[in-house]
């Protein structure tokens, strides 16, 4: 992998990046949109599988040219991926090609034997979904018996011997006060905590309003990350909350288009996991070229890696660090792309949110809905029940923003 341009002497890495690469850092790749749990809030609106997905031999097609762009490693999610009657040959066909795989799930699948089989793979992660330290709190958003199910799992790949797999949690306002308690769950079976912001994305544009953290609690899981460090991954999520002061340890800088992208089931490339939306479609792996031709030559990828107007951003003193916040979560929320980030620390988005009209038309929505018939309607209200709170060597498998979405059948292979 190599920087499109010669950097110049005393460029920082983050300008690098800005400028974007020849080949995506890593990248998340949705194998399914097929699902047996329906959330709330899910990015991807996943729950039935679309007929035109991938198969198995353009999915290796895809990765041998991952392997040739010397990608460090890929996020697998969905949807739930392990439902792939193929999943598993297409883990082992990417690690055996110097591919590494983090993959999403919420656990239902992680067997002891495939725990086992997983901890055998020295360039496999695994992030467990899992949204409520308690059953309470996350049963209501991702289905009951989800939390014993992803408990479960982490038991089972604590037994098989795997370290430093991921516990992943979407912050909420639910359990924001649950911070201390995620952390304790994961060092219990030895995982990492990864936290990760929750964005309008998907069926998340129907529930954001009502889950994203409050002010005072963004305050409090920043000043949480800072005092917890480099213990505790992020992917990148929470660069806005930077303009609190002290940056929080990552990139620091929206990727999209210049070091991370999504493919989707039916091959569609998005400059973000989060922005499943025409505005942000650069092209199809079954075109002419392939996954390089679209990163390489895409006219929106092109565009994502000029200079960015920060527009009435710049005349903030905090734009510098927090670089507007994030893309997707603007969009789909009706804010303008060079405007504040609707969770801008300094108030500024919140006021821009207060002037939506009422019955919030104009507002983009995301490209397709893959719900089962059981989810309501977009759009419908979204009926949760939620406890509120009181007042190369090849490099290793590490941290980038991906879908933390889960789950289907129990079946190993």
């Amino acid at each position: 992998m190599s920087i499109t341009a010669p950097p110049a002497a005393g460029t920082r890495l983050v300008d690098l990046f800005e400028s974007g690469l020849d080949a995506p850092i890593c990248l998340t790749w949705e194998l399914t949109y097929a699902c047996n749990l329906a959330c709330a809030h899910c990015l991807s609106s996943s729950g039935r599988r679309d007929p035109r997905e991938l198969s198995t031999a353009e999915a290796k097609a895809v990765i041998d040219e991952l392997e040739a762009m010397q990608v460090f490693y890929v996020n697998i999610g969905g949807g739930e991926p392990t439902v792939r009657p193929d999943f598993w040959e297409l883990l082992d066909y990417a690690t055996a090609h110097s591919v590494g795989v983090k993959f999403s799930t919420n656990g239902v699948r992680i067997t002891p034997e495939a725990a086992r089989r997983l901890a055998a793979n020295d360039y496999v992660d695994v992030q467990i979904s899992l949204d409520g330290a308690t059953a309470e709190v996350n049963d209501a958003l991702r289905g009951p018996g989800s939390y014993d199910t992803a408990v479960r799992a982490m038991k089972n790949l604590s037994d098989a011997g795997m370290k430093n797999f991921k516990l992943s949690v979407v912050c909420t306002r639910h359990n924001i006060p649950q911070l201390d308690d995620f952390k304790a769950l994961a060092d219990t079976y030895g995982a990492q905590l990864r936290l990760t912001r929750l964005r309008p994305s998907g069926r998340g544009a129907d529930v954001w309003d009502e889950l994203h953290p409050t002010n005072g609690q963004q305050r409090e899981l920043y000043d949480w990350l800072v005092a917890h460090g480099d213990s505790v991954l992020t992917g990148d999520s929470f660069f806005h909350l930077s303009a609190y002061g002290q940056a929080l340890p990552g990139l620091n800088l929206c990727g999209a288009g210049r070091v991370v992208c999504l493919i989707d089931p039916v091959g569609d490339v998005y400059a973000c996991p989060f922005a499943i939306h025409d505005e942000f479609l650069a092209g199809n792996i079954r075109e002419p070229g392939g996954f390089a031709g679209v990163w390489r030559e895409s006219e929106l990828f092109r565009s994502l890696r000029e200079p960015q107007n920060g527009g009435a951003c710049t005349s903030c003193s905090f734009y510098d660090t927090c670089k507007g916040g994030c893309m997707a979560a603007k969009f789909f929320t009706g804010l303008p792309l060079d405007g504040p980030d609707p969770e801008c620390v300094q108030g500024y988005g919140e006021t821009l949110l207060a002037q939506r009209p009422e019955d919030r038309a104009g507002i983009p929505t995301p490209a397709a809905d893959h719900s089962r018939r059981t989810v309501p309607a977009r759009k419908a209200p979204v009926l949760l029940q939620l406890s509120r709170r009181r007042d190369l060597d090849r490099p290793p498998v590490s941290a980038c923003a991906e879908d933390p979405l889960a789950g289907f059948s129990k079946e190993t292979s």
